[in-house]
């Protein structure tokens, strides 16, 4: 009888220990292969993280840069001409369909730069949201030529993108000017003398821009900078060629002054147009600069 007990004990062990090793050699813990922790089968990839996205949308549910397209119409599709007011619809469509919802990004819907080919004009504007994905606005270009638009948006459930055309303007042009790195980076704007410093210049890194402002006649420091679309400043850069752009933001949007300070990283070496926006006294002031970046 101990015998036979004897046996069926051995007999158990071993059933179990094969239990366990087919386990083992199935790719489980001590569960089934493709099993989650919780017990529902997941279909993650082999090195975790979430599964790939579909259509037109990114790997957390947002909006595809590449998938969004513009639809840019001037002047009612006639040929726009300088010094005259002329419309500009902007469809914005996802995957073809119009999107619907936009997100306010610094208390708008959406930006739109315009800068003439040798960036010698800028105009930051903000047209008016239509629905059903339309954007529209009315302007006047001051002389004939090419210029850029860029639009700039984030869709509701997506990320901060933008979307630009070259288009051309009927009438006689302006004189270009050469696009050449300043030799200072002291300006006086509006009554304000304005230095641009990099903590660094090099392409591929992540450096701060420090606008300091002042007063052009005494040179006290400006401390009461007022706000410009909800922040101190804002900074807008293109390569010289206009194909690369960056939009940016401070790093302490409440700051008055005399410093406003910008993070960015500038994606190449080569030649580089800046434009700082900032407002005092209820007036917005620009101020452009040439670099250089090594």
């Amino acid at each position: 009888m101990k015998k036979l007990l004897f046996l069926s004990i051995i007999i158990v062990v071993l059933l179990t220990a094969c239990g366990t090793n087919a386990a083992k050699q199935a790719g489980g813990h001590s569960g089934a292969a493709g099993m989650s922790h919780d017990g529902h089968k997941t279909d993650a990839p082999a090195g975790g993280g979430h599964a790939a996205g579909h259509g037109n949308q990114d790997n957390s549910g947002g909006i595809k840069s590449d998938a969004v397209k513009a639809l840019w119409t001037l002047a009612g599709g006639k040929k726009p001409q300088a010094n005259q007011d002329t419309s500009i619809r902007i469809e914005i469509q996802n995957g073809g369909k119009p999107i619907e919802q936009f997100d306010v990004n610094h208390e708008q819907k959406q930006h739109l730069i315009i800068v003439s080919k040798d960036l010698s004009y800028f105009h930051h504007i903000h047209p008016e949201y239509k629905g059903n994905g339309v954007f529209e606005i009315t302007t006047r270009f001051p002389a004939g030529g090419d210029y850029k638009l860029i639009a700039d948006f984030v869709p509701t459930g997506g990320s901060a993108m933008n979307k630009m055309e070259w288009v051309h303007i009927e009438g006689a042009p302006a004189k270009s000017k050469p696009i050449q790195p300043d030799a200072s980076l002291t300006q006086t704007v509006d009554g304000k003398q304005v230095t641009l410093a990099f903590d660094r210049l090099k392409a591929n890194e992540e450096l701060t821009l420090t606008y300091t402002i002042k007063d052009a006649s005494t040179k006290a420091p400006i401390t009461n900078l007022q706000p410009y679309l909800g922040a101190i400043g804002h900074v807008v850069i293109l390569t010289d060629d206009a194909e690369q752009y960056l939009h940016v933001h401070p790093m302490d949007e409440t700051s008055s002054g005399p410093d406003a300070k910008f993070m960015t990283t500038f994606p190449k070496s080569g030649v580089y147009k800046i434009w700082g926006q900032f407002k005092h006294n209820d007036q917005v002031f620009t101020v452009p600069f040439v670099i250089k970046v090594p």
